[in-house]
């Protein structure tokens, strides 16, 4: 059985680490029509650079055109597919009725894919998409293990079923809320989301009363992240044949820890090997918000608290014969003690002191303490795209 690991890439950086860290599969927006305007995502150039870099790996890249559009975002929108099928796209993610008809009458050759904003919640309406020949249906995530494997049982073969394993929930109806817009005046329907369902508010007495104010706090309108990686098995084994990641506004950090640990879990649960419990260590050592298995076993059990993760410390862009070059993310001294996150086993978890550096001019250093600048670690060679994060005290 094939079943795919789907990674996020809010651009090409993370495309290019979500891709070496072992996804099978990418999900991307361009500048239309997509569900994160907080990404950079992607221009036509850039669209077509995510073309090259999936298909010379063999593997495939999807583009969300997931928001649920007004009339004006539809302007231009027929040119737009035309050129997304000129770059061969995998999948297009879509999750108005209206412009997954535009799609099948113009001919698109492109398979459709529901998002899961579209609230697929039974089998009637799957089998509804899958009459109007759909590819894929995205679960909504509130479903549980036995709803997926009766919905996979009335579907044909010919539809795959796709499900998230990892990543933030949102407060709302799989997706859909009015929070943003409220509060903001972002629309989170249409890919502006302020995801202030995330953040941390402390309750404070005003002279108008209660109020909630950002700061630090608690998370009062968002839960726990989903995390499955110990429950591959499970939906694999109800039919879902895409594994979804959340998280294309993360970092680069997020989406190597995350990707690499699930890869692995998945390599075990495939050829039929328990989980390592190595690689379910790896996802608490990436940002979160405490984790919890969803609705895929009834009510969600909270976890009271999140876990502390590892800082993300910077990205190894090159590796050349006197040295790895670093692009720093967060600040490290001469002296620090770093650990390696590398998809080459030989390197994961290896612990990196700091020695001697040298900035881009030359200049020898002992505080790498300016964000995105690039130092090079004299004497350690290091795999491109390796990870350097910090233990939390």
């Amino acid at each position: 059985m094939n079943v795919e690991l789907l990674a996020p890439a809010g651009d090409i950086k993370k495309l290019d680490v979500a891709f070496e860290y072992g996804a099978d599969a990418v999900y991307i927006a361009g500048k239309k029509l997509g569900m994160r305007a907080a990404c950079k995502n992607f221009d036509y150039d850039e669209l077509k650079a995510a073309s090259l870099a999936a298909h010379s790996r063999k593997k495939k890249f999807y583009v969300t055109l997931n928001i649920f559009p007004n009339d004006d975002d539809l302007d231009g929108v027929d040119e737009y597919l035309d050129y997304l099928q000129s770059l061969h796209v995998d999948g297009l993610i879509v999750s108005d009725l209206g412009l997954i008809s535009r799609i099948k009458k113009l001919g698109v050759g492109a398979p459709v894919h529901v998002s899961t904003q579209a609230n697929v919640m039974n089998s009637a309406t799957a089998k509804v998409y899958a009459d109007m020949g759909v590819s894929r249906i995205v679960l909504a995530r509130e479903l549980g293990i036995t709803q997926i494997r009766k919905m996979r049982d009335i579907l044909p073969d010919s539809v795959e079923l796709e499900a998230f394993v990892h990543g933030a929930m949102c407060v709302s109806y799989s997706g859909r809320c009015l929070l943003s817009n409220y509060l903001t005046g972002r629309s989170a329907n249409r890919g502006e989301c302020n995801q202030a369902c995330r953040m941390v508010f402390t309750p404070e007495n005003t002279a108008e009363g209660l109020e909630f104010v950002e700061s630090d706090g608690t998370y009062i309108f968002g839960g726990n992240d989903l995390n499955m990686i110990e429950h591959l098995k499970d939906i694999v084994d109800a039919g879902v044949t895409s594994l979804k990641i959340e998280g294309r506004v993360k970092s680069e950090y997020y989406v190597a820890c995350v990707v690499n640990a699930y890869r692995k879990a998945l390599d075990c649960v495939l050829r039929g090997a328990p989980v390592d419990a190595k690689y379910v260590a790896e996802t608490y050592k990436a940002p979160n918000r405490g984790f919890n298995t969803g609705f895929y076993y009834g009510q969600p059990q909270h976890d009271a608290q999140a876990h502390k993760y590892y800082d993300f410390c910077g990205i190894v862009m090159r590796d050349e014969t006197d040295g790895a070059v670093v692009e720093m993310r967060n600040r490290f001294k001469t002296g620090d003690v770093l650990e390696a996150l590398s998809a080459d086993d030989r390197y994961l978890n290896k612990q990196i002191a700091i020695g001697a550096m040298r900035d881009e001019s030359g200049n020898a250093v002992d505080d790498a303490k300016v964000p995105c600048r690039r130092y090079k670690l004299l004497g350690e060679r290091l795999p491109e795209l390796t990870i350097l994060r910090k233990k939390p005290i």
